[in-house]
Formats: C-alpha cells, sequence, structure tokens
C-alpha cells in the first residue's frame, strides 16, 4: 500500500490545503498518510545578539497549533507525526521506514526554507516530489507578470493584480471528507508540553492584552467568525483599522494567517460572503486590501532573496548604520526611551508577543530613523517576540520603514504626531505606562515637555517616575524633516 510524506511547516490547518489533498489523493484507498512536522532546533537557535530566534510567545503558539492539528486529523481518520530535529535527518528515516513513494508540501519563498529543502531531496532523491504555492491569495501563475518581475511597489502591484485575472480570486479548498491513517510501527511522538523543552523560557502572556492569542486553526477560526460575524465589526474595518487598544479594532487574524492556520482565501471567502449578506464598502474592500499587503510583501521577498535581510536592503542603499549601541538597544526593547508612544509599544510586544501595526511601524522607524540604529537588529527582535512573525512580512516591512525596501520615498514616522493620531486621548499610552495613566493626554504623550511645576503639579518627574528621552527629539526630528518625508502609511 503506497504511503504519502506530507511535510508540514508554515500550514498547520486541513482547509485550503492542496498538499493534504494532494497526499490524501496520492496514498489512495488503501494507502497512508505520513504527516510531519519537525520542531527544528534552528529556529530556536540563538542569535548573534544574545536572544533566540523564537522566543517564548511564538514557540507557544507552534506547539498549541500542532495539538489542535494532531486533534483535527485524528478525528477524520489521520494521525500527526512530531519529532525534534532537523528536516533534513527526519524525514529521511521516516520515508525509508515507510516506504514513503511520494512528498507533499507547500512552497516556501526564502533561502534557509529552500536550503532545507534541498538538503532534504538530495537524501530522497527518488521519491515523486510535489511542491506547490498556498500561503498567499494569488496564485504565482494568476499574476500579470513573472514573479521576478514584480513591481517593487505596492500600489502598482496592487492595481495590476486588481485588474488582471487574479482580482477574481479563486475559492478555498475545502477540508477532506477522510484522511488516510498514520503508517503502522510510527510514533506519532511526543508534542511538548512546555517551550521548555525546546530550551526556549516560557512568558506568560500579560492578560492587558485583552485578546487571548491561542494557536491553532480551530481558534483561528472561532476567531474569524467572532470578529466578522458575532461583532459585525468587518463593516468599520478601514475606520477602526489603526486603533492601538482594543481588541476588535483590527481583525487580529495575523498569528493564524502567518502559522497558516488560516487561509488568505478563507478570509477573503467569508469577506465575500458578509458582502453578499450583510454590506459592502469601503472597510469589507480595506481587509482585502491587506490580504493583498500580505501578497505582495511575499512575492517581494521571492523576487529579492536574501538582499532582503542585507542591511542595504534590496534597494542596494550604502552606508546604513552597522554599530549597535547596546544602550540603546536595552532601552529600545524593553521601552524606556522615553518616547511615550514607542515605549508603550515595546512593552507591550515584551508583555505579550503582539503589537499594533500601527505601533511596530513608529517603534521600526524610530529605531532606524531617529536612532540610526541597525535597522536588522530591530527586524530580528521582532523576529524573536512576535507570535504573529511572517519572514517577508516581517523583513520587507522593516527594509520599507529603513528606507532600503518598497517605499520609493525616504520616510520617517514622527511619534509626537502619530501619538496625537492614534492615541489622542493617550489611553494605549496610560495603558501600557502606569506612570503616566494619571496625566492629561497632551502631557501623557510628550511628558518631557512638562516644566518643573508641571512635573511636580502631576507628580511625575521625568528622569525619575518615567525615563527622560535618549535623544534629542526636536533635533533630531528636524533632521530628519529636512531631508524625509513623515510618514503616513
Amino acid at each position: 500500500m503506497p504511503t504519502a510524506l506530507l511535510w508540514l511547516r508554515n500550514d498547520l490547518r486541513l482547509h485550503d490545503h492542496a498538499p493534504l489533498g494532494d497526499a490524501t489523493e496520492a496514498a489512495g484507498p488503501d494507502g497512508t498518510l505520513l504527516a510531519v512536522y519537525c520542531l527544528d532546533p534552528r529556529n530556536v537557535a540563538e542569535t548573534p545578539w544574545g536572544f533566540r530566534k523564537t522566543e517564548g510567545y511564538r514557540a507557544a503558539f507552534v506547539l498549541e497549533a500542532l495539538r489542535d492539528l494532531r486533534g483535527r486529523m485524528r478525528a477524520l481518520g489521520g494521525d500527526l507525526a512530531v519529532r525534534q530535529g532537523r528536516p533534513e535527518d527526519v524525514l529521511p528515516e521516516l520515508a525509508r521506514q515507510t516506504g514513503a513513494v511520494s512528498v507533499h508540501l507547500h512552497a516556501e519563498p526564502m533561502q534557509e526554507e529552500a536550503d532545507t529543502e534541498a538538503a532534504v531531496r538530495t537524501a530522497l532523491p527518488d521519491l515523486d516530489w510535489q511542491v506547490v504555492w498556498g500561503h498567499t491569495l494569488v496564485e504565482p501563475g494568476d499574476l500579470p507578470f513573472a514573479v521576478e518581475d514584480v513591481p517593487d511597489v505596492f500600489t502598482t502591484f496592487r492595481k495590476a493584480v486588481e485588474k488582471g485575472p487574479a482580482g477574481d480570486y479563486r475559492a478555498p479548498r475545502p477540508v477532506p471528507a477522510a484522511l488516510p491513517p498514520r503508517p503502522e510501527g510510527v510514533d506519532p511522538g511526543e508534542i511538548p508540553a512546555s517551550v521548555a523543552a525546546l530550551g526556549v523560557e516560557p512568558r506568560e502572556a500579560d492578560t492587558r492584552l485583552g485578546f487571548a492569542i491561542r494557536g491553532g486553526e480551530t481558534a483561528g477560526l472561532e476567531r474569524l467568525e467572532a470578529y466578522i460575524w458575532d461583532r459585525d465589526r468587518l463593516k468599520v474595518y478601514k475606520e477602526t483599522r489603526n486603533g492601538m487598544l482594543d481588541p476588535d479594532d483590527s481583525s487580529k487574524l495575523s498569528p493564524w494567517l502567518a502559522h497558516g492556520c488560516l487561509s488568505p482565501r478563507r478570509v477573503q471567502a467569508e469577506v465575500v460572503r458578509y458582502e453578499a449578506e450583510r454590506t459592502k464598502n469601503q472597510s469589507t474592500y480595506w481587509l482585502t486590501f491587506e490580504l493583498l499587503w500580505r501578497d505582495f510583501f511575499r512575492f517581494y521577498g521571492a523576487k529579492h532573496g536574501d538582499r532582503l535581510f542585507w542591511p542595504s536592503g534590496p534597494k542596494g542603499v550604502d552606508g546604513m548604520p552597522d554599530r549597535l549601541d547596546e544602550g540603546l538597544f536595552a532601552a529600545w526593547r524593553e521601552g524606556r526611551t522615553g518616547l511615550p508612544l514607542v515605549d508603550a509599544s515595546m512593552r507591550e510586544l515584551a508583555a505579550t508577543g503582539f503589537m499594533s501595526n500601527r505601533g511596530r511601524q513608529n517603534a521600526a522607524s524610530f529605531w532606524a530613523k531617529h536612532l540610526r540604529q541597525p535597522w536588522w537588529v530591530g527586524a530580528a527582535w521582532y523576529e524573536a517576540l512576535l507570535v504573529d512573525y511572517d519572514v517577508t512580512s516581517n523583513w520587507g516591512n522593516w527594509a520599507y520603514v529603513a528606507g532600503v525596501g518598497s517605499d520609493p520615498r525616504n520616510r520617517y514616522f514622527d511619534v509626537e504626531l502619530q501619538a496625537k493620531k492614534y492615541d489622542e486621548d493617550a489611553a494605549f499610552i496610560g495603558h501600557w505606562l502606569p506612570a503616566l495613566a494619571d496625566l492629561p493626554p497632551k502631557k501623557a504623550r510628550e511628558p518631557y515637555r512638562m516644566s518643573e511645576a508641571e512635573q511636580d503639579r502631576h507628580g511625575v518627574r521625568v528622569g525619575e517616575d518615567y525615563p527622560a528621552p535618549v535623544i534629542d527629539y526636536d533635533r533630531v526630528t528636524d533632521a530628519l524633516r529636512a531631508g524625509s518625508r513623515p510618514g503616513r502609511r
């Protein structure tokens, strides 16, 4: 009886899963399905800056997603094998043990994943390899240009996609009615009870996030249903998406999209159904718009490859600062820069593994532009902590903010103006910076501008109760203003 090997990576779901469907078909009615996920130790290795490539929040999400996927697969007659080890060591051994005849997987666009896949292929040259694209709303073959010719500017990409055949987005594949069984003699393996088993320090998410992020397809589908249908928030998405405090201001689907617990096509299908059954407006379109941003960065990464990680970025900008100031790095990542919008955002990230898109852009711009620090170190910190880390979105956005990526203009974010626009009542700042919670909103947004008398009157001493700014903000901003444009995205 044939055995089909399904290699799972960032696709921890049953719905809209072409490799799963193909593997099920390859196994046939009498065959077996060997679905495998490898907990690769390289994914939790220590970076040159003293933290791990994956820290506790995301590692815990993955373990939760694996438990959920195993349960869902078993309910359909299949199973999930989990191993700790490198795929090039684990998969050939399992393939030979089971006599696997084919390997099925989703394509990944970046070099690390490609190198690992090549190593497994080298060990299993005689198997039938079926690799399909599956993490985007749009298929490469539906683009009006080749991947190597993808525009470097999102607006150009989006307009071309929306005008072409890709604008009619494909429907998601259904979940198989049943799955072939796991091959006899294959131990499914233990899913670690804690990230500590991976060598990662467990992190307890702070309840101040007001939103529980639980790994797995089940939780992802529940969030999709709750946000769009139960709470009816899609109709106001465009107006609220930049909110930084209310859990329902934005969809919060990114953790499940990043790990493939949700397919973007499943999300889009719900948007289409909502438009048919309730309302169609700019907000419903805007969620599709944001899904296309994800697509853009994945194709952009596939086009530029490792240049996405170079200090000079895809644009090849020379002269980027490469000397890391450890003191500034500690202040930035711990939320002690003295700029409240940045600090509140960074403390939210450190405490929960999540940060709003608005917070990410401001904190990243402040690091790269105001502090003039190596942008790739900041990107690596986001990679380590973000529960919704996606390689091309994270590094593409950082390159964009740093001025070495897809943005055709050199921009910076004025965090004072951004705080006034997106946290006018300073509710977000006060939520994460208790020392500033009782100040009037303007004072909370800019405590360093209070006079000595005002500090005494409000009982907040800058430099004692809350840090003084690590830079002369006005001087640096004036210099940036002279040579850049304020960011708006």
